[in-house]
């Protein structure tokens, strides 16, 4: 049974912090491989700084090829919209439930509103919870400390953000070293968020 990370984001665009924090997960945790699960545009709400969803999958693509244990997803393109985590989790199962065991990655920000998910807990029956420290102005007791099924892991934390990419890349900053190298290439190449 392969143990599988799901991280889950826009990944508009994937920057070094994102690739940081997945390694970091299938290096130093019992997970065997991450998948960067990447969200849709939602038909409901049209982001114009978000890119079309196969540039923001073939951006993914890029960044993990060299990386075995890392894996673009795009399973979440297929699914009626609005999506919820629970859904994903239910269709992943069934596609691929006979050889994984799959997971959740999120930020210890997404774990404080977690509660308000839908279906939270049956999530929580089936799932681990991988979580990577955030910094946080509150530090108040979690409804989840101490969760059998969620894991702290003591990632390195990453305060980059794709929306300061975005807002500095059209701004004529330099943000190469932020990004990983295809990335930039395939980002610059396409003209993207200028």
């Amino acid at each position: 049974m392969i143990k599988t990370g799901l991280y889950f984001g826009t990944f508009n665009p994937i920057h070094i912090g994102h690739m940081v924090i997945a390694n970091h997960m299938v290096e130093f945790s019992d997970l065997d491989e991450v998948w960067f699960v990447i969200t849709p545009q939602s038909p409901f709400k049209k982001k114009k700084s978000l890119l079309d969803n196969n540039h923001r999958y073939q951006m993914v693509y890029e960044a993990v090829e060299d990386y075995p244990k890392l894996k673009p997803s795009k399973i979440e393109f297929d699914l009626s919209q609005p999506n919820y985590t629970v859904d994903t989790l239910v269709h992943l199962n069934e596609k691929y439930g006979d050889g994984h065991r799959f997971s959740l990655i999120m930020g210890e920000d997404n774990l404080k509103g977690f509660h308000k998910w839908k279906n939270y807990e049956v999530i929580l029956e089936h799932h681990d919870i991988y979580v990577y420290p955030r910094i946080s102005r509150e530090r108040r007791a979690n409804l989840f400390d101490r969760h059998p099924k969620i894991q702290m892991v003591e990632a390195p934390i990453m305060e980059i953000s794709s929306t300061f990419i975005r807002k500095h890349y059209k701004m004529g900053k330099n943000v190469r070293p932020l990004l990983p190298g295809k990335v930039w290439k395939y980002m610059d190449e396409m003209n993207f968020y200028k």
